[in-house]
Formats: structure tokens, sequence, C-alpha cells
């Protein structure tokens, strides 16, 4: 595969892509192709990470051990290294513990100190510095569900949004660095309907056995939802560098599991994008987008068709 040109701002410099995410592994299985895509491109991408995913169950039967659960914020920061190398990334953890995802009727408390019950002025305060520092141009996030009702993908939601605003606010923690103006909030919209329609019709096309039959069978068609989509970038070609960013987090991905139950070609050819919806911008763009960066000053003759 060619190389492309640097995608560089109108200062020369290269262009920047902050995700905001609430555990690690959520880069890896959200948006990591678009990632990968823009690294080759030269864009500088950084992934902050709320949690440390301390309260994540063992979802790889291989890695379900009991010397993997007696470390396991460790082991999930050493899969976030890995992950971060394969996809040439830097990434920053926020400090936050992970709140775990309740389960039950009724619902048990949160644990006290987790993310989901800090002061989210404390968690604002901690990601605009991070904002300030790194100057990007573009920040994604999760929509106001989460993506899924997971309290920290929630919280990750409303940390991110108020951060947005707050890092171009000069009066806004002011200790935490020059007030920065991103230009572009866009919130994740991996997964679905339309997605997971084209890709059953694919499985079944080619003789298979589609893994997603008896969930569509009772998933409603929401038009509303589907016109949220804005931004569908194409990335099929870092599809592999995704599958294996996602392989490196091992106690959250079984290679034999239903994250790949989608044979890699298949799944290229049946949708071949990362979908995104633009919540904010301050620059001029026409939608639908194809690109992150539509509508951001790029310098003269150096952005790609």
């Amino acid at each position: 595969m060619e190389r492309p040109p640097l995608r560089l701002d109108a200062a020369g410099e290269r262009l920047r892509l902050l995700h905001v995410h609430a555990h690690p592994d959520d880069e890896s299985s959200k948006g990591a192709a678009t990632t990968a895509r823009y690294v080759a491109e030269g864009v500088e991408v950084v992934v902050a990470t709320c949690t440390g995913g301390e309260r994540g169950s063992i979802l790889n039967p291989a890695m379900d051990r009991p010397d993997v659960l007696a470390n396991i914020a460790e082991i999930r920061r050493a899969e976030m290294d890995r992950a971060r190398e394969i996809l040439g990334i830097e990434q920053v953890w926020l400090g936050f513990v992970d709140s775990g995802l309740p389960e039950g009727d009724p619902l048990p408390p949160l644990p006290p100190g987790c993310f989901a019950l800090t002061d989210l002025e404390v968690e604002v305060g901690r990601l605009v510095e991070v904002i300030r520092r790194f100057r990007p141009q573009v920040m994604t996030t999760y929509d106001e569900n989460g993506g899924y009702p997971h309290p920290d993908h929630i919280r990750c939601h409303q940390v991110s949004v108020a951060a947005y605003d707050a890092a171009a606010d000069p009066e806004a923690y002011p200790e935490a660095g020059e007030p920065w103006q991103v230009a572009k909030l866009y919130y994740q919209f991996g997964f679905h309907r339309q997605k997971f329609v084209a890709l059953n019709h694919a499985m079944i096309e080619a003789g298979l056995e589609s893994p997603y039959a008896e969930r569509l069978a009772s998933w409603k068609p929401d038009p509303e939802h589907e016109k949220r989509v804005t931004t569908r970038v194409e990335c099929a070609d870092y599809f592999a560098v995704r599958d294996q960013a996602l392989i490196a987090h091992a106690t959250q991905i079984d290679p034999e599991g239903p994250w790949f139950s989608v044979p890699l070609e298949i799944h290229q050819r049946a949708w071949p994008t990362e979908d995104f919806q633009l919540v904010r911008s301050t620059v001029e763009t026409t939608l639908p987008e194809d690109d992150l960066f539509a509508g951001i000053p790029v310098a003269s003759g150096r952005e790609l068709d």
C-alpha cells in the first residue's frame, strides 16, 4: 500500500486527533481502523483512557485464571501498551477507577470512589489538561447513552462534552494551560442496525451462518437513530490492524469469539467504513462527510483527495 502524503494543518503541523475512551480495549473495539488509517496518513493520535479497567470481567476463557484475576489492573495496562504500539498512537491514563457493570434486579449501588461517582469537575479538569496540552483539531467520544449503558461509558460522554466546552474557556481551569478550541466533536457510532443488516446479508450470501440473525430478528428499525450518522470513514484496508489491536487485549477478547465471526474479506466488502456523528463544529463542512478532518484548514496542496 502506497503511503499517502502527510496530513498537515494550515500552520504546516501534523493534524491531531484525540479519542476519549472509558476503558483499555475501547480504543481497539471502537474506531480503531479509522485510527490506523489516520496514523498512516501522518496524523498524531492520542487516546485518553478514563479508567484502568480494574473491574472488567475476564471475557476470554483462556485468560480466566486466578493469577490473571489477582493482577488484572497490571495486566490490562500491559495489554493497552501492546495495543498502543500496534495502532501507532500515544495514550494517557486519566487515572480514575473502573465502576464495573452492575448486574441484578434491583441493581446494586456503584462502588465508592469509582469513575461514575467521582466529582465531575475533577474529571473534566484532567481531560481539559490533556486537550490543552495536545491541541487536537478533532475529538471523539460516546453518545449520551455511552454507546451502550455502562456507567463508565455514560460518564465518559459527560466528561468529554464538558471538557470540550471548558477547554476553550479562558476562565475555566486556568491552571490546566492555555485555552484551546477543538474544532470538531464526534460521537463514535459503531453499533447500528444498518451495519449489522449488511453484514448479516453478506454472510448469508457467502453461504455462511450469520452470527447476527437472532439479534436482528428482535432489533426494530429506528430510522431516526440511523440518521445520526453523518460521517463514514473508509478504512477497510486497516481492519486487520484493528483486529491485531483487539487481540492484544487478551483478557477481553477471545480470538475464537464473536468479534471475529465475520471473515475479514466479507467485512471489508460489506461495510468498509467506520461511522461517526458530528455533534459540534466550529468550521464549515458539508454533510455527509467521509473524513473527520473535513473543513479543517490545511496546508495548501497537502490534503488528501
